[in-house]
């Protein structure tokens, strides 16, 4: 996903933060390593965020308002749940190719050692999502675009595995192979995935 250019420190701090948490991961990246990183002093960061928590918390809600948006986009542009499924899997798929672990994956992976702030959040970011994915193949259960018997529930929570599975594996080897989006519309048991391929 792209990002504008910042127009301001704080901006400028919590976009290289959120870099750093994707591919660093959060204890592995310091105030120290983002003030050589933009070349101000940490004292800089640290009037703008205290803590590394504050930090931490400000890009992840940040980055939920987006991809709120961004969800919000994929249904305002595409009206068929297959299309809507493929949106999702390249908008999902989109930061492995520049080397980087979807946020919220890359701040799972460290539950046990986030702060409890961090991992509500985290913990809501995801719950987002499935109930998102969720509410698209109900109304695709409803319009009779998936077949009838659908746990959308369960379909819901193997797309986001797979979609986190994915964006790990490629993020591990490097290789960043094409993910086939239409897997999905078979996960969800898409009755016309032909209208999801182009």
């Amino acid at each position: 996903m792209s990002h504008p250019v910042p127009s301001s420190t704080r901006e400028s701090l919590m976009q290289t933060a959120e870099s750093l948490l994707r591919s660093k991961g959060y204890s592995a990246f310091s105030y120290a390593d983002l003030a050589k990183t933009i070349g101000i002093r940490k004292a800089s960061i640290h009037y703008h965020f205290p803590s590394k928590e504050d930090l931490g918390v400000a890009v992840v809600q940040a980055y939920v308002e987006r991809v709120a948006l961004a969800f919000d986009e994929i249904e305002r542009v595409h009206s068929f749940v297959g299309d809507r499924l493929v949106a999702f899997a390249k908008w999902f798929m989109a930061s492995a190719k520049e080397g980087r672990l979807p946020l919220c994956g890359a701040l799972a992976a460290e539950m046990a050692v986030l702060p409890e702030r961090l991992q509500e959040l985290t913990r809501y970011f995801f719950q987002l999502q499935l109930q998102w994915l969720q509410k698209l193949l109900d109304e695709g259960l409803t319009s009779q675009q998936i077949q009838r018997g659908t746990d959308t529930k369960a379909c819901s929570r193997q797309i986001l595995s797979l979609l986190e599975g994915a964006s790990f594996v490629d993020w591990t080897l490097g290789d960043h192979t094409s993910f086939d989006a239409r897997v999905l519309c078979r996960i969800a048991g898409v009755t016309d995935d032909s209208q999801a391929l182009h």
